[in-house]
């Protein structure tokens, strides 16, 4: 395919839009800014979403108008977080003046349109090119290296032609793949419904029932009977590994292997959410390592390891969690959580038809996340085929 733009001028960042970062709220001060009389929205990395670029304002943290202490970003300027784990991948165009934490940095031009600039800044153009430059431990691009990387640019009234086209068509993407999410999530609800009904209810739809004095679990088959967790598991502190390299996958709390060390547990195990994201359960097997934020269990009864990570599944983590920044759960919270407890052959054909029922349910979820992926690959190569001239509005 021939360029398209010979006639395009070259620049540098820093010769169309002045890129600076934003501040940080204290902890102690958060309080201070939930009015939103006279004030500005304020907005973090965690209030970006990646997947459709767009940004929630409300949070309930805002700026007083007066506390000329902390940046604003423009209307119509694009916010990039360019530090830690989701440096490069968190970008929003922001359509109203907001302040914005330091971890985001604001890319505005006077002279570019701005919507053009934005679509750059999205397209594999820009970002091989941030992903090339991160350093330091945390991980991110300073400043001053992002003002040196190279854009080329149209005419004003071509970048604009340009910005227009893309809209429509990364609306038309981002409305596909939201409908596919909202299928997803369906999914997921089903999935957790069909977890609950079974580890609560059982298998058998004629089976009489009784009231079983837990308010998670409701009523339980007649022949059943409910139990303390503490009587029939052991629940371990996680710790940081010593080493940051081998073959152990090491796990947090609500989520998949983030690295590997030489240190080993061995599985399988179950691992509960200590801190941060403490309503999903790890079914791991295989040796494993787990940190501080997610404990691991130990059998120590008759109670079927994997169902006991389908009722953990169900659990009512809402009333238990603390009420913190961060949601928490503590050992003795799990301890007394309670597990309908049912005979050995029933632990055995439950876990049989949710092992078979929740692979079906996740291959379903699993292609529908493939048909996000192919849009979402779709709409880069659409973003960097005219951004950098290989493809004309016409």
């Amino acid at each position: 395919m021939t360029d398209n733009n010979v006639n395009w001028k070259k620049a540098r960042i820093k010769d169309v839009s002045t890129p600076y970062t934003g501040n940080s709220i204290k902890d102690e001060h958060k309080d201070l800014y939930i009015d939103n009389i006279n004030a500005i929205p304020y907005i973090s990395t965690k209030d970006i979403n990646d997947k459709f670029q767009t940004i929630d304002f409300d949070n309930g943290l805002f700026i007083k108008n007066s506390d000329k202490s902390f940046r604003r970003a423009p209307k119509n300027s694009t916010l990039l977080c360019i530090e830690g784990g989701n440096a490069g991948k968190k970008i929003a165009f922001n359509d109203r003046t907001v302040c914005f934490v330091n971890k985001l940095c604001c890319f505005h031009s006077k002279t570019e349109n701005n919507k053009f600039l934005y679509y750059f800044l999205m397209s594999p153009s820009f970002t091989e090119e941030f992903k090339s430059r991160i350093t330091g431990l945390i991980g991110g691009v300073s400043v001053s290296v992002l003002r040196n990387i190279h854009i080329r640019l149209p005419a004003l009234d071509e970048q604009e032609k340009i910005a227009d086209f893309l809209d429509e068509k990364c609306a038309e993407i981002d409305r596909l793949s939201e409908d596919i999410q909202k299928q997803i999530d369906i999914l997921n609800d089903y999935k957790k419904s069909v977890i609950t009904r079974a580890v609560t209810k059982g298998l058998d739809p004629n089976a009489e029932m009784k009231d079983s004095g837990v308010q998670w679990i409701g009523k339980i088959p007649e022949k059943w009977t409910v139990i303390p967790v503490k009587y029939c598991f052991d629940i371990e502190n996680g710790s940081d590994p010593k080493t940051d390299y081998g073959d152990t996958p090491v796990y947090g709390s609500g989520s998949k292997s983030f690295k590997k060390c030489v240190e080993f547990k061995k599985g399988p195990t179950v691992l509960l959410g200590r801190k941060g994201t403490v309503n999903i359960p790890q079914y791991v097997t295989g040796n494993y390592w787990n940190v501080d934020t997610a404990f691991n269990t130990k059998p120590k009864g008759n109670y079927d390891l994997k169902l006991f990570y389908y009722a953990a599944c169900s659990f009512d983590y809402e009333n238990y969690s603390t009420q913190t920044a961060l949601p928490s759960m503590t050992q003795s919270n799990y301890y007394n959580f309670k597990l309908p407890l049912m005979s050995q052959d029933e632990q055995e054909q439950i876990v049989t038809f949710l092992d078979d029922k929740c692979t079906e349910i996740d291959e379903s979820i699993n292609s529908k996340q493939g048909q996000i992926t192919k849009l979402d690959t779709y709409k880069k190569s659409i973003i960097y085929e005219y951004v950098t001239g290989k493809k004309r509005v016409v």
